[in-house]
């Protein structure tokens, strides 16, 4: 099982070889730590050619390059990756073989004592370093300061009060999964902060002529997840996201039917642009995420 090396990877991983275990009694899973070009780049080891960074899909692809290519050289057999760092498409040979159930996907708000969400005051000082996660934030609050972060998520905790932030945006899976529930975090409704494409979901990718091992994470994968994050991606690739494009996608099925919630900007200049529909047949959202990714670059 390839990973990257962060605690939450590590934890995503060991949660997806527990699943397995489970459900095929005897099975042994070793765990292979792949440290990524987009590792490096977070910890400021790796720069970024003049030409761009060295994939088609940019600096998202570098959290993604290095396991594919150990998947392609037969090195692990599977890979765990979250959905929101997976490229809009995978490399040739490869394919996502099971999307465990989706965790909670909203962005939720983590504020210094006394400092809340709904209650931000004038000048707030919040730290964050994703594009979507900026300009929907000066949207629904235009009186705060955005300051870039970066690190994991304890670093990012810890720059609360190391850097005297009003308060940090995270994603809510990413602190459920490391077991982080002393931490006080309050949920953004997606009415103002979409979140990314794929962002709470698991995706397990494995080789497309492995059927061996597609059996074997068959009873892993959730089909509603599958639709809804495949909807999100489809429409993140019809409408040009890219690495590092600020778009945000939230696919929901209800009962037999879908809805998608985005929101696009072309760049840091651009306010975005939100836009939401529902079709009563889920078995149509290869055409809701088309319409939408339509709607927002007209």
């Amino acid at each position: 099982m390839g990973t990257r090396g962060s605690a939450l990877a590590r934890a995503q991983a060991g949660q997806i070889a527990k699943a397995l275990s489970r459900l095929h009694p005897g099975l042994e899973i070793e765990a292979v730590v792949i440290e990524t070009s987009g590792d490096r780049f977070a910890s400021g080891r790796f720069q970024e050619p003049a030409g761009g960074a060295d994939t088609a899909q940019g600096v998202k692809g570098l959290f993604v390059k290095e396991i594919e290519q150990a998947l392609l050289e037969k090195r692990v057999d599977f890979a765990v990756h979250s959905a929101k760092d997976l490229p809009e498409r995978t490399a040739p040979g490869l394919i996502i073989g099971a999307y465990p159930e989706r965790e909670d996907p909203r962005d939720v708000f983590v504020g210094s004592p006394g400092v809340s969400w709904t209650g931000l005051p004038q000048g707030a000082r919040i730290g964050t370093s994703s594009l979507r996660r900026k300009l929907q934030l000066l949207a629904a609050r235009p009186a705060a300061a955005v300051v870039p972060l970066r690190g994991n998520v304890d670093t990012r905790l810890r720059k609360i009060s190391a850097e005297g932030l009003s308060g940090i945006i995270l994603a809510a899976a990413g602190l459920r999964r490391l077991g982080k529930t002393e931490v006080l975090a309050e949920p953004i409704s997606t009415d103002e902060m979409v979140p990314a494409p794929g962002q709470g979901a698991l995706a397990v990718e494995i080789r497309e002529d492995d059927r061996a091992l597609k059996d074997i994470l068959a009873p892993l994968g959730h089909p509603q997840t599958r639709t809804e994050v495949e909807c999100e991606r489809t429409f993140s690739a019809a409408a040009g996201g890219g690495c590092s494009a600020p778009v945000g996608a939230l696919a929901r099925i209800n009962g037999d039917g879908i809805s998608l919630q985005i929101f696009w900007a072309a760049d840091e200049k651009f306010p975005g642009r939100r836009w939401t529909k529902a079709l009563q047949d889920a078995g149509r959202w290869k055409e809701l995420a088309s319409e939408a990714a339509k709607a927002v670059k007209s």
